[in-house]
């Protein structure tokens, strides 16, 4: 497998978060000679959030940890988190629903926690059924195996696309007592996220009630998972989940540095995510200036970054700004034309509904070489702003999809 140019360098080290332990084995659910599914055991007494996808095609998975989380039974004891990759588990009828059922008892016989703290996700092939019985004969390996080590092989064996494992963790000092949060997610297509995003797994040894964590990365959600797109496309799939184990002692409710760094963990593996994207060679940051409101704002920036228009001149180094003229006026945000500023960079290339005298074709064309790029829009007619994260459309994204389940 090639890895994205834009990946990183490496795989960052991810702190021992306290109370939490992870396990990986390879179940053969659709890979061969790969893991393919990751257990993470949180202590009695963790907090327990999470966001999903809005898709009126919810997967089994997700719909199980919705109703779970919207109903706890007040239990204090351990929690499971159990992903599989290969199988979404979506569209697989009653047959997805039994097969969380099955996944979750063989849990909870094997670990002694309840059913009601298991939290199960599917990622991979949509409309298959879930060969349930191959994850249910490696849980006992999974629960032998645990370890406070494992995170960077979980990160591993929850890929599907992905070219690389996606990590991020942020490390700060609460009341002279150290607090950490570390993160994985997995995520390369079909990523348009209205809720958080793909699978993603955050902990902490923080302490906070689950009502204040959830309201904590609710909030955070729309200024980094919601603010990415790939190809437009929303899975079926989109499971957020986070863990606060309590282990540091820490309470953190309310306290503005933590959220600080919970959103940079987050945005840190949302663009990570973007830069794994399906034949991506572009990283591109699109800011949105003067609009009318927060919601055109985020219309006309997603307008820019979802266009196959846009994304393709990217991928062709063409400083093609018709396009972006194209997208603001396609959005349904209230714009002006003769007010409109564009720039690549620093370079403005239009303002006052014309090309600026200052542009030149071959300033465009030269930014338009670089691997990171920021394409900026001011709609002149407001003080709101949005920025979200995108990538290039290129042939390998055809590639990949084209032969997907081949």
């Amino acid at each position: 497998m090639t890895i994205s140019p834009l990946a990183p360098a490496s795989f960052p080290t991810l702190p021992i978060i306290g109370g939490v332990r992870f396990s990986t084995v390879a179940a053969g659910v659709r890979y061969k000679g790969r893991t393919d599914v990751m257990m993470a055991e949180l202590a009695s007494g963790s907090a327990i959030a999470g966001v999903f996808t809005r898709s009126s095609t919810r997967s089994a998975p997700v719909l199980d940890c919705q109703t779970k989380l919207a109903n706890p039974d007040g239990t204090n004891d351990r929690a499971v988190f159990l992903v599989n990759s290969g199988n979404s588990n979506a569209f697989t009828g009653k047959y997805g629903i039994n097969s969380v059922n099955a996944i979750t008892r063989k849990v909870a016989d094997v670990t002694g926690v309840p059913s009601a703290r298991i939290f199960t996700s599917s990622t991979g092939v949509i409309g298959e059924p879930l060969p349930h019985e191959k994850i249910e004969a490696v849980i006992e390996t999974l629960s032998a195996d645990l370890s406070e080590n494992g995170a960077e092989a979980a990160a591993r064996a929850i890929m599907t696309t992905d070219t690389f494992p996606k990590g991020s963790a942020a490390e700060l000092e609460i009341d002279g007592k150290p607090v950490r949060i570390a993160g994985i997610a997995k995520g390369s297509g079909m990523i348009a996220p209205d809720m958080a995003t793909m699978l993603v797994y955050i902990f902490t040894d923080a302490q906070i009630s689950a009502a204040a964590l959830q309201a904590l990365l609710s909030s955070l959600t729309d200024k980094t998972f919601n603010a990415i797109t790939v190809d437009s496309d929303t899975s079926t799939s989109d499971t957020l989940l986070m863990g606060a184990t309590g282990a540091s002692g820490v309470d953190v409710e309310g306290n503005a540095a933590f959220a600080d760094a919970l959103h940079g963990v987050m945005l840190d593996l949302a663009h990570q995510v973007v830069r794994d994207g399906e034949g991506a060679t572009k990283f591109v940051e699109v800011q949105v200036s003067g609009a009318a409101s927060d919601d055109d704002a985020r219309k006309v920036a997603l307008a820019i970054a979802n266009s196959p228009l846009v994304k393709t001149a990217i991928a062709g180094e063409d400083p093609n700004w018709g396009r972006i003229v194209m997208a603001v006026g396609k959005s349904g945000a209230k714009a002006d034309r003769d007010l409109l500023t564009i720039r690549f960079g620093d370079i403005t290339v239009a303002e006052n509904g014309w090309v600026s005298p200052r542009y030149s074709e071959e300033q465009g064309a030269s930014y338009m070489k670089q691997q990171e790029l920021v394409i900026s829009c001011d709609l002149g007619v407001g003080t709101a702003r949005s920025t979200v994260w995108t990538c290039d459309l290129t042939h390998r994204y055809i590639e990949i999809n084209a032969d997907y389940r081949s």
